[in-house]
């Protein structure tokens, strides 16, 4: 990464956790994949009980493995057969991994889901919610947010899951209403009642879609 661009990024997190602060959420600076990694494993203690939705982030940076080979109740989804069973678990876990779609300056976060497991588990559920999010994700303000949502996050995830949908074919969101879309849910999380329950761990890198 070019060094002013990772001087940029590394200035911004400051504002962005600051945003974050203010709406009652936990944020956190990790200047590259190895120590967003251990900040990760810091906010979760062992033996937890721990799932995610489909969160490229926490794989990029190594967490996923770590979960699975340490001491913790890790719920692998695509390991277990019943998959309502493996989504419904995640509402009673110590921790739910997740990232975001991307996310504003001033610490709002901004989700598009299809099942609506991941955006339901964030909303409500689990104990504490741990977002792995990389600076690439880090929009001006909502409007920018939901946008980079649409017509980045959403086309990339309906061409790696093999759906068809008009974005697949665009490159860009269509507003459809395919029975493939995979924009049935869209959550903004602008505060947090729950004092201590979101975590967002801001890496210094470009992580997911």
């Amino acid at each position: 990464m070019d060094q002013n661009i990772y001087k940029r990024n590394e200035l911004l997190a400051q504002k962005v956790i600051k945003g974050l602060q203010s709406r009652n959420m936990s944020g956190y600076y990790a200047a590259d994949k190895a120590e967003a990694l251990q900040k990760a494993l810091d906010l979760i203690a062992e033996g937890s009980s721990v799932t995610m939705g489909g969160c490229m982030s926490a794989r990029e940076i190594g967490l996923f493995d770590a979960l699975k080979k340490g001491n913790y109740n890790f719920i692998d989804r695509d390991e277990i057969a019943d998959k309502r069973a493996a989504m419904l678990a995640a509402y009673d876990a110590d921790v739910f991994l997740a990232s975001a779609n991307a996310m504003t300056e001033d610490g709002i976060l901004v989700n598009i889901d299809g099942n609506s497991n991941r955006v339901s588990a964030i909303a409500q559920g689990p104990k504490k919610v741990v977002f792995i999010v990389g600076m690439n994700k880090v929009c001006k303000d909502v409007d920018h947010a939901l946008k980079r949502a649409r017509n980045v996050a959403a086309p990339i995830n309906a061409q790696r899951f093999g759906l068809s949908t008009p974005c697949c074919k665009t490159g860009s969101c269509m507003d459809c209403k395919s029975p493939d879309t995979i924009c049935c849910q869209f959550l903004i999380t602008r505060f947090s009642r729950h004092e201590g329950r979101i975590h967002v761990i801001l890496v210094n890198d470009s992580l997911g879609f």
